[in-house]
């Protein structure tokens, strides 16, 4: 199922290389999208709260194992597209190693720290106990997180993203069946959900790594490999830091944010949870399109392919912009029915702020469309650190807009949902200046 990305034609490949990335990242949005819909409708505003705040906190630990596992794919596609197998699978052990013991400390750290997490959160009093419940449970699957994205990012750096979504498919739709069953049937309350995701993360993980280590004789590295980690380590290291740094600095500024979505109550925080899960699914298709770009850059400049690089920007920035608009006039004519889907019949005001929330983000998808693009294009060509730099550009345009705007009361909150796009734009005008200095 392995497809070089280095022939045919370039607009071509990308799509059918990035439609079952797109699938399944769209299906990794429906574990969370499941708690939120069965929570919300059977538990009610303030267990739905709660799972949305988990979720900022979630997103932003499995981030940082996302970035390390995104990075190092890069560095095994540029290996692939030249052909290189010995090195492509040394560099897979040294990744394998170095990733596994960042996600084995890190679930330490978090149960260590977890009072300390939730106090930093601003979480009300009233939700904090419920919250606490359901982060016990779900951090439980941080190495599960891990095993999956590893064997995920190795399998499409070789041009195979369609066992990925086979096996998240799987999952997403037992983490259905198992949250109707916790919640619905069940009377588990909150701590249902998190079994429910718990479970089903270990079922894509388990299953996958074992696929991958049967049927891929690329994936397997032995004691061959094992001794020449030391050496490859500085290269993963770097390529996996700089994008595990991007993408965990892009959610740790969503954390702060969420720190103070919390402080103006639980109808804010509601209306929060529902409209981020949706605006996640709005333009993950773009976010994923941009990581097959990056790894289709990866590919070619192994290869040698220049031109087809080139040619593959200019078709990327069509493809993003394109649908980035089509999906932000969706989501501006449909905010008020799509926060409906998700809460009570006649919590009215849950309902209003999430869709002011939609239509403020989904006027300006283009911006994050084409900065999803820009990080994938840094990566692709050996210059991940420029994705931090744009990161913290969004990031902290984000963070110190809102923190400045949402405390005035002409403004409040409104004064979060603005500084987002803002941020947006300000990072994209970096990359792309940058982008026409180097040419």
């Amino acid at each position: 199922m392995n497809r070089e990305l280095t022939s045919g034609n370039v607009t071509g490949t990308m799509l059918v290389f990035a439609g079952p990335m797109i699938a399944g990242n769209l299906l990794q949005q429906c574990y969370n999208i499941a708690d939120t819909l069965v929570v919300g409708k059977c538990l009610g505003a303030g267990a739905l709260a709660s799972v949305g705040a988990a979720y900022t906190l979630m997103t932003f630990l499995t981030s940082v194992l996302i970035g390390l596992c995104m990075g190092s794919s890069s560095v095994t596609a540029f290996y692939y597209g030249k052909k290189e197998y010995g090195r492509m699978r040394e560099a897979g052990a040294a990744s394998f190693v170095f990733i596994g013991a960042v996600s084995a400390v890190m679930n330490v750290l978090v149960f260590l720290w977890i009072d300390w997490i939730l106090r930093l959160l601003c979480i009300p009093a009233d939700l904090g106990g419920m919250m606490q419940d359901y982060v016990w449970i779900i951090f439980g699957g941080i190495f599960f997180v891990f095993l999956y994205n590893y064997f995920a990012f190795f399998l499409r750096a070789l041009g195979n993203s369609l066992v990925p979504l086979i096996f998240l498919g799987a999952a997403a739709i037992l983490n259905i069946v198992l949250d109707i069953l916790f919640v619905a049937v069940f009377p588990w309350g909150i701590e249902g959900a998190a079994f429910a995701t718990v479970l089903s993360q270990a079922a894509a993980g388990a299953g996958i790594g074992v696929y991958a280590w049967v049927k891929e004789p690329l994936a397997r590295f032995g004691k061959k490999e094992m001794v020449k980690v030391k050496e490859r380590l500085p290269e993963i290291v770097r390529f996996s830091l700089a994008s595990s740094v991007q993408q965990s600095v892009m959610n740790f500024g969503i954390l702060m944010i969420q720190g103070l979505v919390n402080s103006f109550g639980t109808v804010v925080m509601a209306a929060f949870a529902v409209a981020v899960k949706i605006d996640s699914f709005a333009y993950m298709p773009a976010q994923e399109f941009a990581n097959a770009f990056s790894l289709f850059i990866s590919q070619n400049k192994g290869a040698g392919e220049k031109k087809r690089v080139s040619l593959g920007v200019k078709s990327a920035v069509r493809t993003a912009v394109l649908f980035c608009l089509a999906v932000s006039a969706v989501i501006f004519a449909f905010a008020p029915q799509l926060m409906g889907l998700f809460v009570r019949a006649g919590e009215h005001e849950i309902v209003a702020v999430g869709a002011e929330y939609l239509r403020i983000e989904g006027s300006f998808y283009c911006g994050i469309g084409i900065l999803f693009l820009l990080y994938g294009y840094y990566r692709g060509i050996g210059k991940p650190e420029m994705s931090v730099v744009l990161t913290v550009i969004s990031l902290g345009t984000r963070v110190l807009l809102a923190y400045a705007l949402a405390p005035v009361p002409a403004i409040g909150v409104l004064g979060i949902w603005w500084a987002i796009p803002v941020g947006w734009f300000l990072a994209d005008a970096t990359g792309l200046l940058y982008l026409r200095k180097c040419r």
